[in-house]
């Protein structure tokens, strides 16, 4: 099947890099060689995060369109679909690495998985660092790029993994509302078994099975923390797969529809266009 948007791995996505499993530069030099690659949409196959220190335009995760400013940080996981579309003097810091990177380094393989920023939602993958956090970050950031220069790739697994506890630490969502640990863990674990199952099982209560919890305390626990049903988490996974598949160009409606298991072509797309407004075939001419 050929594809309407290029997926990228590290060393395809940047012209001239040889290392497999790992990218760290500067945001200006990563621009100048691969803008007109990285500013079209396009798919990832390994973590990627950028910290902007100065500039201004968009950039649009998963179909979903965020600004860019200044001290502003994001996290994207395998998979998800992007696109950069910036104004002259954008400057920051950026860094891929392998689903690989850490697997031999870390004995906890979905170690990354407790961080809400490597969730694959693209609401919590964007936030923007305070004036407290934003010396330290960049320290962080020079460091890496020193470590990866020397070739000193244990180091640089280090100083990622602090970076991500003090991004948790500092611009963590949840404000002073302190969410017990159980309850994190139990809609953590919803999660992967959403992003695991969203194909086979469509139903709050087979989840909830699955959890050992009830379907209205799964659903109670959903709405408290999220503000949505589980229902609805289910409906978003399964819409996003819906507009990732749209973007290959080799599919048609109604293989994506099977793939998806939905009885028939027709059913599919009267769920897409009840939530998303438009059919399947117009979403897919509307993508740039």
């Amino acid at each position: 099947m050929k594809p309407s948007i290029p997926v990228y791995d590290i060393c395809t996505i940047s012209t001239g890099h040889k290392q497999e499993d790992l990218l760290a530069e500067r945001m200006g030099k990563y621009l100048q060689n691969n803008y007109q690659r990285v500013h079209q949409q396009h798919g990832h196959s390994f973590y990627h995060l950028v910290f902007f220190t100065a500039g201004s335009g968009f950039q649009t995760i998963d179909f979903t369109r965020y600004p860019v400013t200044p001290h502003q940080i994001y996290f994207m996981v395998p998979g998800q679909v992007h696109s950069w579309h910036f104004e002259p003097g954008v400057e920051g810091y950026v860094v891929h690495f392998s689903e690989a990177f850490f697997r031999t380094f870390l004995l906890d393989h979905d170690y990354l998985e407790r961080f809400p920023f490597f969730s694959g939602n693209s609401a919590d993958q964007v936030m923007a660092v305070p004036p407290a956090g934003r010396a330290e970050i960049m320290l962080l950031f020079e460091k890496i790029l020193e470590e990866t220069a020397q070739q000193q790739t244990d180091m640089v697994r280090v100083l990622l993994l602090q970076l991500f506890l003090f991004v948790e630490k500092c611009c963590g969502k949840g404000g002073t509302k302190i969410i017990p640990q159980q309850k994190q863990l139990v809609l953590r674990n919803f999660q992967q078994l959403i992003n695991k199952h969203y194909r086979q099982i469509k139903l709050p209560k087979e989840y909830a099975e699955l959890l050992y919890i009830t379907p209205n305390h799964l659903n109670a626990l959903c709405h408290d923390l999220l503000g949505k049903t589980a229902g609805e988490l289910i409906r978003d996974r399964i819409l996003l797969e819906a507009k990732r598949m749209l973007t290959n160009a080799g599919m048609t409606v109604t293989q994506i529809a099977h793939e998806l298991n939905f009885e028939d072509n027709s059913y599919f797309s009267r769920f897409f266009k009840k939530y998303e407004g438009v059919t399947p075939d117009e979403f897919r001419k509307n993508l740039n």
